[in-house]
């Protein structure tokens, strides 16, 4: 697995969950760029060709969806086709953490919703260790 698709990826989940009740709110983008600062960073060791943190993807990624009008259900689609092509490499706590971010993106803003809910059910059940 590489980490810069791994992160990429992570952009799109996060995008999606901020996204599943058809527009990301202000505490959703806010909580994604704390997450990504605070504990995303620090736990990641590789850089890019540029030297940028490749836990920095998961931001852009997220960004990049959310200037183009990024479909929130596309974007959890390929996350989790990217979980189902690469599961052998995803660790349990790497599982832990991927879960409790997503939780946290849907409870920031007003709680988690029913599509939320649904995207956080699927992404447990996939992500079982």
């Amino acid at each position: 697995m590489k980490y810069k698709d791994f992160y990429t990826e992570l952009g799109k989940l996060l995008y999606a969950i901020a996204k599943a009740d058809g527009k990301v709110g202000h505490k959703e983008f806010e909580s994604m760029k704390l997450i990504v600062k605070r504990e995303l960073v620090p736990l990641e060791s590789h850089n890019d060709e540029f030297g940028t943190d490749l836990a920095y993807y998961t931001e852009m990624e997220f960004d990049y969806l959310e200037e183009n009008f990024g479909d929130a259900q596309s974007a959890f689609d390929s996350f989790i086709d990217f979980v189902d092509l690469h599961h052998s490499a995803i660790s349990p706590d790497l599982s832990t953490l991927v879960k409790n971010i997503s939780t946290r993106i849907a409870n920031s803003e007003f709680g988690i919703n029913k599509k939320e809910k649904a995207y956080l059910d699927k992404l447990n059940e996939k992500l079982h260790p």
